[in-house]
């Protein structure tokens, strides 16, 4: 976690409303907390800072709970569990000096609750937590228990470095045309090998990164999306990093492009995102074991959707932003494909089944698969 210095209560109080729109109203933190700060008259410094407190006290929930709930005896009301994890996150994750953490937070509570709060978040200065008995690994951790045990099964003793890495803030890596992507996504567009000239379709294409970097290599894209909303901001993302990009609202489990004509088809599908949770603080909170069997199914679909617009000859790149095999090495080759089982041309990549994983702490980047295959010519 990074170390914040104490900041005037109004970035507490910002962050504070951020963290009821969230956990009350099921809000996403990326989308309320950006409208928040543009509303402010905050200075950068406690931007950074509201931010922080909202992403970490979010990633940390279930972990401040527990750091919270040895010092109550029973459950506080919604309003003053927020107010006592966002002490506790100041407390315990992000360096906050005790005093300044411990007054500013009860200044936030109404006065009815002022006293209880102010003597809960005092015992939890005056307790290290690296000295307390957790009452499980996901709330060490900060994890429901499904994801904890899943990626146990998944990534063997790799998977508690894995978990640990996705509790911290992700990099800011910025390509050479400025647009901000995170390194392991870079290296899924390398992967599609775009040449000068191809004919490529990006089957989910929104927000385009991966679209663009395939067009700035000279290949003639298409960027497709399925939501009207999404395709817009396609076009508007290609028009501020001057690339050409054709763009198309479709349906990719029935595409509504002309079979056997694209040189590369990359499929970036949605997934349950296990891979990226550093990246959407409150994604955690959100998935469920019944969304990753629900997610395989769409991506069955999809890919079936996908193989038909590839050439005789051509490739079809399928990636996820997850660590899961339902989601990725499970699904079989499409009818006609072999699997290309070359090393990818960029990356820090470890051999997984048919296709190639990276997970969180390999290079810090997000969690990704990548497989790729070629249609019989």
């Amino acid at each position: 976690m990074t170390s914040s210095r104490t900041s005037p209560g109004t970035a507490r109080s910002l962050a504070l409303d951020a963290l009821r729109r969230i956990e009350r109203d099921g809000a996403y933190a990326n989308l309320v907390l950006g409208p928040m700060l543009a509303a402010s008259d905050l200075s950068e410094i406690d931007r950074r800072f509201a931010t922080e407190l909202v992403y970490g006290s979010t990633r940390m929930r279930r972990a401040c709970d527990a750091i919270v709930d040895r010092f109550v005896s029973r459950p506080p009301d919604d309003e003053t569990r927020s107010i006592l994890r966002l002490g506790a996150y100041q407390l315990a994750y992000a360096g906050v000096p005790p005093h300044a953490a411990v007054s500013a937070t009860v200044d936030l509570a109404p006065r009815r609750t002022r006293g209880f709060v102010n003597a809960v978040l005092r015992k939890v200065a005056a307790s290290p937590i690296d000295t307390m008995v957790w009452p499980s690994e996901g709330a060490r951790l900060s994890y429901p228990d499904w994801i904890v045990e899943r990626l146990r099964v998944e990534l063997g003793d790799d998977a508690v470095r894995a978990l640990e890495r996705m509790n911290e803030p992700p990099p800011v890596t910025t390509r050479d045309d400025g647009y901000i992507q995170d390194v392991a996504s870079q290296w899924v567009a390398a992967a599609v090998e775009a040449t000068a000239g191809e004919r490529v379709l990006d089957v989910c294409a929104a927000p385009g990164g991966k679209a663009s970097a395939l067009a700035s290599r000279g290949a003639t894209v298409v960027a497709a999306d399925v939501r009207p909303g999404r395709a817009t901001l396609l076009r508007e993302n290609a028009r501020r990093l001057d690339v050409d990009l054709a763009v198309a609202i479709a349906d990719g489990t029935a595409p509504p492009f002309r079979t056997d004509v694209f040189d590369a088809v990359l499929l970036d599908a949605p997934c349950s995102g296990l891979g990226a949770l550093r990246r959407r603080p409150d994604a955690r909170w959100r998935v469920t074991a019944t969304d990753v069997d629900e997610l395989a199914l769409l991506q069955s679909e999809l890919l079936a959707g996908a193989a038909t617009l590839v050439r005789p000859g051509g490739r079809l790149v399928y990636s996820v932003c997850t660590l899961t095999a339902a989601e990725s090495i499970d699904h079989p080759a499409p009818s006609g494909f072999d699997v290309d089982d070359r090393p990818l041309p960029e990356g820090v990549w470890r051999p997984y089944g048919p296709g190639w994983r990276v997970l969180p702490h390999d290079a810090d980047t997000d969690g990704m698969v990548v497989i790729r295959y070629r249609r019989a010519a």
